[in-house]
């Protein structure tokens, strides 16, 4: 016999296999964040070869990133519906198939097509799955978790610079493409680590379900048929019903439209989809431009590993002073900050003329980096709540990835425009100062405007005489919304002393 417990839903572990799923979400996040920015390493190979510009070269990225992001709602409804593990393993298939193909592509458009859309997408059915389920398997211990699944950005970045420069300088970027379809691959292996944390539970109650099966065969009386139809006539109402719904009742359930009336939504909102902008363009372009420089090319690629060791140590000590009680209350504030600190270093960077002064822009570079993405998604919960985060999420992706599909491209013709990069490091950088400055100025009437209204009600529940004549007015509303009403009837004339039957009631 099952136990009384089997029907439960189980709780998080905090722990055992747990840890085994953060090991997979390691894998499954470092690829989905760090290599669409790896791919920059085989940009002015691939731009020779086919005789492009920099930003036609520069659409491959822009177009991979904004179907990472763009497709972000549409992961999480297919994990909804079929759990993170097939959707993980089938985003692993995804990438790795679009790599292989690369490989054999003719020209620039075919690349858009197998490396952007098919490789873009794969990698954001990876991306989604792997946040979910750490908050499936981890209660107490999910900011630790969180955190150890997310540093895999930075180390994966760390590791695919040089990897990349190796593999083509010893097989061309067409092999290259072929191996990495294959490392890609590894995803599948990731996602087959995400075991359901119900699994067990359902097949104990399935069993205890065909059991009761078996006892009670025979035993069906007319009634208990009449019953069991009357129960599917009514499933069958309940599904005409959910039938009848329309498109935007739908969406409504994954997407939270109401959000566009939060006022601290739409300035986070409006904030970032200038920031980024800016935001990715110098990730792309910075290997390129220290061979444009004359420097060799793996000290160029390890400019990125540069970059991604300041970053991989900067996210976890900006949640540790964001979380201080200092920073917190005002969090806001301290996102602008690092989102202008970020395009202050973009300004500068065009007096980075040596190698060393690359390395130090790197250094610099992966701080704020690193800074702006340990709170990008935090300072949007403080916002919006816990229960509205996830349609907050998935309407921020949405707007997002246009600008992201745009950032490279405006980079490169810049470049192509004056045949110098500064000017595009200097139009990412200003264009991130705008943004931080704007956040800054809007947060801080946010706040003001949340401290006026709380003043407000505060004031309005301490007055005795607003609460008096609020509750006489409850009071008189009440007595005109029920004057003369139907279910008042049978009270009137039994207070009249007439009696009346009501039908059994």
């Amino acid at each position: 016999p099952a136990t009384a417990e089997a029907g439960r839903a189980p709780g998080p572990p905090d722990g055992g296999w747990g840890w085994v799923v953060v090991f997979g979400a390691f894998v499954s996040i470092g690829f989905a964040y760090a290599f669409p920015k790896g791919l920059a390493i085989f940009f002015k190979e691939i731009q020779d070869f086919f005789g492009t510009s920099y930003s036609e070269i520069a659409w491959v990225s822009s177009i991979m990133l904004a179907t990472t992001y763009g497709a972000g709602p549409i992961s999480s409804i297919l994990v909804n519906r079929y759990g993170s593990r097939p959707v993980v393993m089938f985003g692993g298939l995804l990438c790795g198939v679009g790599m292989i193909s690369a490989a054999f592509c003719t020209s620039i458009l075919q690349l858009y097509i197998c490396v952007g859309f098919i490789t873009g997408f794969g990698l954001a059915l990876n991306l989604q799955p792997s946040v979910i389920i750490i908050g499936k398997y981890f209660l107490k211990r999910r900011p630790v978790a969180n955190g150890l699944a997310m540093a895999g950005s930075p180390v994966m970045l760390c590791t695919l610079a040089p990897l990349n420069q190796f593999l083509f300088d010893n097989f061309g970027w067409r092999g290259s493409f072929l191996i990495l379809g294959a490392i890609l691959l590894n995803c599948c292996v990731a996602g087959a680590l995400f075991r359901p944390i119900g699994a067990g539970t359902a097949l104990v109650k399935t069993q205890v379900a065909e059991e009761g099966k078996d006892a009670l065969k025979g035993k069906i009386t007319e009634d208990g048929k009449e019953m069991s139809n009357a129960l599917n006539v009514s499933m069958e109402n309940k599904t005409e019903e959910e039938g009848g719904k329309d498109c935007f009742e739908k969406i409504n359930q994954y997407l939270d439209f109401s959000l566009f009336k939060h006022r601290g939504f739409l300035i986070y909102l409006i904030g970032n989809v200038l920031m980024f902008l800016g935001f990715f363009a110098p990730i792309v372009f910075l290997a390129p431009y220290a061979k444009h420089t004359g420097i060799d090319e793996y000290s160029a690629a390890f400019l990125l590993s540069i970059l991604a060791i300041v970053d991989m140590v900067a996210r976890p000590a900006t949640g540790i002073v964001a979380n201080s009680k200092w920073v917190r209350p005002r969090i806001q504030y301290f996102f602008s900050f690092a989102i202008a600190f970020n395009g202050t270093c973009h300004l500068l960077c065009p007096l980075a003329s040596s190698y060393t002064g690359l390395v130090v822009y790197s250094s610099f570079f992966g701080l704020a980096f690193g800074m702006v993405c340990a709170m990008l998604f935090e300072t949007l919960m403080d916002l919006v709540g816990a229960a509205r985060f996830t349609s907050a999420v998935g309407l921020v992706t949405i707007a997002e990835c246009c600008t992201i599909l745009l950032g490279p491209p405006i980079g490169g013709i810049l470049i192509d425009t004056f045949g110098d990069y500064k000017y595009m490091f200097i139009k990412c950088g200003a264009v991130m100062v705008l943004a931080g400055t704007f956040l800054f100025i809007m947060n801080y009437y946010n706040y003001r405007m949340l401290a006026k209204e709380e003043k407000e009600r505060k004031t309005k529940e301490e007055d005795p005489k607003s609460v008096r004549t609020e509750n006489e007015g409850r009071k008189n509303w009440n007595k005109d919304s029920t004057k003369d009403g139907p279910e008042l009837e049978p009270l009137r004339e039994e207070g009249e002393g007439v009696k009346k039957e009501m039908n059994g009631t």
